[in-house]
């Protein structure tokens, strides 16, 4: 068997980028921007941000970093010179998707659940053969072009998550990625602080990736959103050669028709091309299932057979603070915690609520939900914050605690029986874990990340010894799901 080659050599990395090389010649089989990641044999992005990179490239080099990408010759090792090394970096990627044209690319966006989509189409395509993905929540100006950039060169299959803070970022990522098949999730009031016209203006934005599709792309549309005419207009004017829908109505490609939550998991029944298919998930919230459906178009449009794409399914688990659920065996008797704490916008809010509601809870037990601020509203984020207290009691949940600002004005909307703590920070209302549940109680904890929802999910967690609740025994109970 031959050797595996190098991601890149520095011979590659001049050529790609316009650089010249200063010091010997080098090989590299990774690509980081982070000193502290490096991997020995990585290459060093030299990026300059709130920090430059440059200064961190010697402790790069002692950790094994085998080249790097920069604006200056630096001490340590061998790197490659360029004027800019963003843009350098941008043309590495851009690089590595010249040099694989086998390579079937998709692309995800959406207000609510592209890292998930992102990650369950991933699911599928490494299922069907040697494939590449974005990590974490890497979809911005860095995230794609490193994505790109650490594609390795036998790769089949590809997705990548496309995000956006502000109008104009879509476009030009798209089209560095020059995807075969591209989605939009969903269209809901997230990031609307940065557009004058508020949620069409995101739909907009969200839109713009279909500009980047290669010739004959696909276009995966929500057809329940708000927004679906604006969708399908756009993927039109940027030339999709296909266009297909998933929804809850007559005449969509993938049509959902009953979402069952059980005791781990739930059990989606659709019409896929006018086939009904009925399949299990491990995802038990309702919004998994045209999350789902919007999966199955992305795979096939990535040519990956069902019957791999619906396996891939079955077997796809929450992702940290998307949903992970575990029982936490507390000194005073067991509760179950469902961590939704890295996001919140009002959409994914009230698909949690409804989850939530559905969820059995034993004798005496609650349906608890503890809240921290949902960021980037703009002048509307009064409205949405107390606009949430009639999807809490839709669901009919029994005690909502919250913490922020913001959620104070939910707070002051709830009924008094429904009304838990409030604290002015996540942090305050973490160090009050104790009090904030009960034995039995199912609690979901859910924020936007930067109101630090997240130290709420891990004190509750410390609490006691967390088990997963996918690996328990089932109660008779849930049993009966």
């Amino acid at each position: 068997m031959p050797d595996t080659p190098p991601l890149w050599t520095s011979a590659e990395i001049e050529a790609a980028t316009g650089g010249r090389l200063s010091g010997p010649a080098f090989e590299a089989n990774g690509v980081t921007y982070n000193s502290r990641e490096i991997a020995p044999g990585d290459l060093f992005l030299a990026l300059k941000g709130a920090r430059d990179g440059h200064a961190f490239a010697a402790a790069a080099f002692a950790a094994g970093a085998a080249g790097a990408l920069t604006e200056h010759p630096v001490e340590g090792g061998p790197s490659v010179v360029t004027a800019d090394t963003l843009r350098a970096l941008e043309a590495l990627g851009v690089a590595a998707r010249e040099r694989s044209p086998q390579v079937r690319r998709g692309a995800v966006t959406g207000s609510v659940g592209k890292t998930s989509v992102t990650q369950a189409v991933k699911a599928g395509l490494d299922l069907a053969g040697p494939a590449h993905a974005s990590i974490k929540s890497y979809n911005n100006h860095i995230g794609v072009p490193l994505t790109l950039a650490r594609m390795p060169r036998s790769t089949e299959r590809a997705v990548f998550e496309i995000g956006m803070n502000a109008p104009g970022e879509i476009a030009p990522l798209s089209k560095m990625v020059r995807p075969h098949a591209a989605c939009v999730t969903t269209i809901g009031p997230v990031h609307i602080e940065a557009f004058a016209d508020g949620e069409a203006g995101v739909a907009a934005e969200k839109a713009a990736i279909f500009q980047g599709l290669a010739p004959d792309g696909v276009a995966v549309l929500n057809g329940d959103t708000a927004f679906s005419v604006l969708l399908d207009a756009a993927a039109r004017k940027a030339g999709a050669g296909r266009r297909v829908t998933f929804g809850t109505g007559a005449g969509h490609d993938a049509r959902l028709i009953d979402f069952e939550p059980v005791a781990r998991g739930a059990r989606v029944k659709a019409e896929l091309f006018g086939k009904t298919i009925d399949f299990p998930l491990s995802q038990s919230g309702f919004h998994w299932g045209l999350n789902s459906l919007c999966v199955l178009l992305m795979l096939d449009a990535l040519d990956v057979p069902l019957e791999t794409a619906l396996s891939a399914l079955a077997d796809f688990q929450p992702l940290a603070g998307r949903g992970q659920t575990a029982v936490v065996n507390a000194p005073g008797g067991a509760f179950t915690l469902i961590d939704e704490s890295y996001n919140a916008n009002p959409l994914s809010m009230a698909a949690g609520f409804r989850s939530l509601g559905a969820k059995p809870v034993p004798p005496g037990g609650r349906r608890v939900v503890v809240l921290s601020d949902m960021l980037e509203l703009g002048d509307q984020s009064r409205a949405l914050h107390e606009g949430l207290a009639a999807a809490i009691d839709a669901a009919g949940l029994d005690l909502v605690h919250t913490a922020g600002p913001e959620m104070k004005r939910l707070h002051d909307v709830l009924p008094p029986a429904r009304r838990g703590l409030w604290r002015e920070t996540a942090a305050e209302l973490a160090a009050e874990a104790a009090t904030l549940v009960a034995p039995g109680d199912v609690v979901m904890v859910k924020g936007s990340n930067g109101s630090k929802a997240s130290l709420v999910a891990k004190a509750l967690a410390a609490l006691g010894t967390p088990q997963a609740a996918s690996d328990r025994v089932a109660s008779d109970r849930e049993r009966g799901a």
